[in-house]
């Protein structure tokens, strides 16, 4: 098959490293990649929001398969038109990908589905979402109702905090027109962890499980971002566990997608919060996890492309998984400054040499070759660097050895990624 991936991070990175392994692959494209993904794949000067150009593309190289990797063109209808062109791809349609699209209409869905959840109201008006702050209390979280690129959130520890990131939104427009409605939900206790699964819309499977580290620094501090780094398997999803977020979760979520006639189909990732009580529903993401994908695409056996095909087609039904018993860890470089104002341009060398550790990667996300030919940074998250062992331990050991080879002194990443999997022992 000639195969097109959409997208520029890590994530699409991880996704055509695991494509370009399959036999089925016979020419692998990415619109536009980056530095990295350039090694695997033929890049082609298209953004993954220039939805007609990407169809025509597909059209033009006569692509057998397309994986659309970002929520953007999603909720664009990219699926849609590829399928109305003849294309076979993965992602879910436009109207299926609001799951993602728009934390409001998650939130009715799982109240009519009686889904699992932190109780919460939606609001157009700053003065009405001030007023059930203060009927709430604190702590309290704050919700931008589209996408923002990870950062539309905020967890208010104080009635005051949440006052001024209601008007980070709605007056000072922090989040364009995503922040124009926001989603208030109550704080919930636990601990997070992200659950994939696999659905064509009427079957769905679970894929694997992970760990996102979304503050900005160790101990879980700072400002959130779009993930400092991820290991996979969840040390808090044990079979028990997992049976009940597709029991109580996933499967009501497919049903109910299909019932209100926008079936679902692709990857569901549930972004969770473990409680006292059980699994409940965080968010919905429509596609693969960045930077979850570099930690989980590791540990597969099966042939991704051949199952990602297969979901495309609706032919799900006895499709069977196999994983490493490794665990895999993925350390995220970013631009110091990130996930505010950042510098771009800036030197990395070392990758050569880091490329050479056994049982690890380089995933290059916000990267760029500049006139001279050498790689510079380009973006907010910059560098994925993955290791896998038989441990999660032995794992956060290759990644941090890995990143000790990356020479970039303008980059900054967390040194704990994983802490509380290697906590638990």
């Amino acid at each position: 098959m000639k195969v097109l991936v959409v997208g520029s991070g890590g994530r699409e990175h991880a996704l055509c490293w695991s494509f370009a392994k399959s036999p089925l692959c016979s020419k692998l494209f990415c619109a536009p990649g980056n530095p990295g993904i350039a090694e695997v794949a033929e890049c082609l000067p298209i953004k993954a929001d220039q939805i007609d150009d990407l169809v025509n593309a597909a059209k033009d190289f006569d692509i057998d398969f397309v994986m659309i990797g970002p929520e953007v063109p999603l909720t664009m209808g990219l699926a849609d038109k590829l399928r109305a062109a003849g294309v076979p791809c993965f992602g879910p349609s436009q109207a299926a990908a609001a799951l993602e699209g728009s934390k409001g209409f998650m939130k009715d869905l799982c109240k009519r589905a009686g889904i699992p959840t932190a109780a919460y109201e939606r609001f157009t008006d700053a003065d009405k979402a001030k007023a059930y702050v203060q009927t709430q209390g604190a702590p309290i979280v704050i919700k931008a109702d589209g996408l923002a690129a990870g950062k539309g959130v905020t967890i208010a520890q104080t009635i005051e905090e949440a006052n001024a990131a209601i008007d980070d939104a709605m007056v000072g427009k922090a989040f364009g027109e995503a922040g124009a409605e926001l989603v208030i939900e109550e704080f919930m206790t636990g601990e997070e962890a992200s659950f994939f699964a696999l659905t064509d819309g009427e079957t769905a499977v679970p894929f694997t499980t992970a760990q996102d580290h979304k503050a900005a620094y160790d101990g879980d501090k700072g400002p959130n971002t779009g993930g400092m780094g991820a290991y996979s398997p969840a040390a808090n999803v044990d079979e028990a566990m997992s049976a009940r977020i597709m029991d109580e979760i996933i499967t009501p979520t497919v049903k109910a997608m299909k019932d209100a006639g926008t079936p679902f189909s692709g990857m569901l990732f549930a972004g969770l919060m473990i409680t006292a009580e059980g699994p409940k529903l965080i968010e919905y993401n429509a596609r693969f996890g960045d930077p979850e994908t570099q930690a989980m695409l590791p540990r597969l056996k099966t042939d991704l492309l051949a199952l990602l095909f297969a979901v495309s087609k609706g032919v799900m039904n006895g499709f069977v998984m196999n994983w490493y018993d490794e665990a895999c860890l993925c350390v995220v470089m970013a631009a110091k400054g990130y996930p505010a104002a950042y510098e771009k341009g800036s030197l990395i060398r070392g990758l050569e040499e880091a490329s050479k550790i056994e049982g690890g990667v380089v995933f290059h996300a916000g990267t760029a070759r500049n006139e001279a030919g050498d790689i510079v940074a380009s973006g907010g998250r910059v560098l994925g660097v993955t290791g896998w062992a038989p441990t999660i331990k032995e794992a956060q050991a290759k990644a941090y050895a890995t990143v000790a080879k990356i020479d970039w002194p303008e980059g900054f990443c967390r040194s704990d990624i994983g802490w509380r999997a290697i906590a638990r022992g």
